[in-house]
């Protein structure tokens, strides 16, 4: 009797052992730290950009230079240095407002809501794209969807009270280096209507991180937006006074 019940509490424990095992790779994994850790990987706690980005659709192809610069991840200042027909249009983001400069007109618009969906810059990127993708952590319930020797594959889907775009999202993450590899966004009805693809993975300073991302809408196989860094800097002396209107607005 004794022995049997010996032999019963080893199974149990056997298989305890076996499940914690089995199951520890996913506690390990703090997805919402890992998924912050992607989003921000560009910015840090401050940082100053250097980029080009090339724009093809079925009508036109252009190409822009722009300097940036940002503050943890409410705080974002972009402007166009190249063509010179658009040179000082700008991009000012402030928590989750958006606003545009036009130096022609001299003029400040604030992105409503209704536009967040629309293109920035025309490019393949959204207005929403520059004010949640920094909140991907706070705005989706997120789960490991598949891990394999090489790879994350997380899934986002929007919480109940968040107002975005996107039904849901997909990241699939390198683990050495802890980089994305393609981020798969799905419209409302869980179509997959676009993929950022990322690459040319480069060491700048304590960071590896891809230098190049790739937009492709799939509704438009032959349209795609390359955004590629050319400088990046990080941990600068910047604060909130940086980013306001009125810098928004300087030349």
């Amino acid at each position: 009797m004794i022995l049997r019940v010996t032999k019963r509490i080893h199974k149990v424990l056997f298989l305890s052992t076996l499940l914690l095992t089995l199951a520890s790779p996913a506690l390990a994994l703090d997805v919402q730290l890992l998924i912050r850790e992607i989003e921000q990987q560009y910015m840090g706690t401050s940082s100053r950009a250097r980029t080009t980005m090339q724009v093809k659709t079925a009508h036109w192809e252009r190409t822009m230079e722009m300097q940036a610069w940002s503050l943890g991840r409410d705080y974002f200042l972009v402007r166009i240095i190249e063509p010179a027909k658009e040179r000082d249009v700008a991009t000012l983001k402030r928590n989750r407002e958006v606003w545009n400069y036009l130096p022609k007109v001299d003029r400040i618009i604030k992105v409503p809501p209704s536009m967040m969906g629309g293109s920035w810059m025309g490019s393949h990127i959204t207005n929403d794209d520059l004010v949640k993708a920094n909140h991907v952590d706070e705005d989706y319930n997120l789960r490991l969807l598949d891990e394999t020797a090489v790879h994350y594959v997380i899934e986002c889907l929007p919480k109940a009270e968040a107002a975005v775009v996107w039904g849901k999202i997909v990241y699939r993450i390198r683990k050495d280096p802890r980089v994305p590899e393609q981020v798969d966004y799905y419209d409302e009805e869980m179509v997959r209507v676009r993929e950022t693809h990322f690459d040319d993975i480069q060491q700048i300073g304590e960071r590896i991180i891809p230098l190049r991302l790739t937009v492709l809408p799939l509704e438009k196989p032959d349209e795609m937006t390359i955004l590629r860094y050319h400088e990046l800097v990080y941990d600068l002396p910047l604060d909130e006074n940086f980013f306001s209107l009125r810098n928004l607005k300087q030349r």
